[in-house]
């Protein structure tokens, strides 16, 4: 189907596409499949086999055909038209919901294809003017659509006239992807979350044939001639194996053929996906910075992560499809050269200046975090052995063993990643220690600043200062700044914002 077999009435309104009853009744009677298995096995304990698989299948076809039926209804009651001024969408069944959205105030038309809708050539896409709020203010949906009516629209409803600035015309593929950056997939905290997953799935799926009891006696019987640690470490291994592999994979899957491209009129894209494709868009205009995310495990083995800071970017309610992201894992070197491509700048401002160190007060205030959070891991477990088994005790006492020097170190690192600085026209902070973020933000976008300062922080003289910003998480952090350095930079940073509220001392 190509852009002119939409259909169309005399007055501009379109349809989605046909195909999408064919599309519902196959996603349909894959969920009958999937639920229709386990209830055949329970089905037949009441009843003969024939005749308990005669009762799903008869409610799997009355299932698929009502779903089908319903949405053919929803197919007719469905449409939408693209105006000189607007967007326009009139949509459902029992409640109607007429939807008219101002094409300036549109900031997002992302392209999404699972498997599914890949089979049938056909793809979903999300209208959004950015705001975070439920209700009218969430995004238009439209599924399915052709792939090439879905380009049209997204061309037509990014398209922004340029008037009085020349447009920079560096345009074209900013990065590809490389499939050496697989490996850092698996150092990341949820590697071994995966692996225990995997063991858990595979628990619930036995249940579902009332065979999880010889599972689990199968894997005892497996372990039986193992002394127990060996036994213990030979499933910590397996479960990390499982992990490495699940977690490699989801990386393969969310990021194979990405591509950054910048588009004529200046749109970034990231194009990505390997069974589910996606597309999304962000137009410089909107761009206020960046951030460099390096998460631990990527940190040790040199990688980051970008994301854009920019205004009117919806939030996934998906984790897999993060609309903020433009380069995934990938060398430290390169995430600095694509800081510096994507906000046109000869070095990224993340790396453009020696940010300044903080107090040593706040390596402290690190601390006695680090020890109040292992603290409240062990005495749990010295009361509850002294009340209940001496076995909790010794828990209690390993567990202080290992997490003490891990909390501590934790924390100097923590320490060391502090950092804020100023680098042309940007605001640089930086913080944490399992998740370091740097962000460069653009001067001009900080709308407001906040200082606050605890209890605690004012006995030892540092405060947090706030860059309260449009974009991105709308606000940004230098956190245990001294007191006269954080005012000087925040003044500094945005002159004349905190001026009326700040007291000069005449030597």
């Amino acid at each position: 189907m190509t852009t002119d077999d939409v259909v169309r009435d005399d007055d501009g309104w379109r349809r989605l596409d046909r195909r999408t009853i064919g599309l519902t009744a196959v996603r349909c009677l894959g969920s009958a499949v999937v639920a229709g298995v386990p209830a055949t096995f329970w089905v037949s304990r009441a009843l003969p086999f024939w005749g308990a698989l005669g009762v799903v299948l008869g409610a799997a076809a009355v299932f698929v055909g009502a779903a089908a039926l319903i949405d053919r209804v929803r197919w007719t009651r469905t449409r939408y038209r693209v105006l000189p001024d607007r967007f326009e969408l009139h949509k459902g069944i029992v409640v109607r919901s007429r939807r008219s959205l101002q094409r300036e105030r549109i900031r997002t038309v992302d392209i999404t294809a699972s498997p599914l809708l890949r089979l049938f050539r056909v793809v979903r896409v999300d209208i959004g003017t950015g705001e975070q709020a439920s209700g009218d203010t969430s995004p238009l949906l439209l599924n399915p659509v052709s792939r090439a009516e879905a380009e049209s629209l997204r061309r037509t409803l990014l398209d922004r006239e340029t008037t009085g600035e020349a447009v920079v015309t560096d345009d074209g593929t900013l990065s590809t992807f490389d499939l050496s950056w697989v490996r850092y997939a698996p150092m990341s905290f949820a590697t071994p979350l995966l692996g225990a997953a995997a063991f858990g799935l595979t628990l619930q799926v036995a249940e579902w044939f009332g065979m999880q009891t010889d599972v689990v006696l199968w894997a005892l019987r497996l372990l039986d001639d193992l002394p127990l640690v060996v036994a213990i470490l030979l499933l910590v291994a397996v479960g990390l194996v499982i992990g490495v592999i699940a977690s490699s994979a989801l990386f393969v899957e969310m990021w194979w053929q990405y591509r950054l491209e910048r588009e004529p009129g200046g749109t970034l894209r990231v194009r990505r996906g390997l069974l589910t494709t996606r597309s999304i868009s962000v137009e410089e205009r909107r761009l206020r910075g960046i951030e460099v995310v390096e998460p631990l495990g990527n940190r040790l083995a040199g990688a980051a992560r970008i994301d854009a800071v920019a205004t009117g970017m919806q939030r996934s309610r998906d984790e897999k499809a993060d609309h903020k992201t433009l380069l995934p894992a990938a060398p430290r070197a390169l995430a600095s050269r694509i800081g510096a491509v994507v906000l046109r700048e000869a070095v990224s401002p993340t790396d453009a200046v020696r940010l300044r160190s903080h107090p040593r007060a706040a390596l402290g205030r690190r601390v006695r975090w680090a020890l109040l959070a292992v603290a409240a891991v062990v005495l749990p477990l010295v009361v509850l052995g002294v009340t209940l088994t001496s076995v909790l005790t010794h828990a209690a006492w390993i567990a202080a063993l290992v997490l003490l020097p891990v909390a501590v170190a934790l924390a100097y690192e923590a320490y060391r990643g502090l950092g804020h600085g100023l680098s042309g026209d940007y605001l640089v902070t930086r913080h944490g220690a399992v998740r370091r973020t740097t962000v460069a933000l653009q001067r001009s976008g900080v709308i407001g600043l906040t200082v606050r300062q605890s209890v605690f922080q004012r006995r030892r003289g540092l405060l947090t200062i706030t860059a309260t910003t449009a974009a991105g998480s709308q606000g940004y952090s230098a956190y245990d700044v001294a007191e006269h350095d954080g005012l000087a930079f925040a003044e500094q940073a945005v002159p004349g914002l905190l001026t009326p509220f700040l007291e000069r001392v005449e030597n």
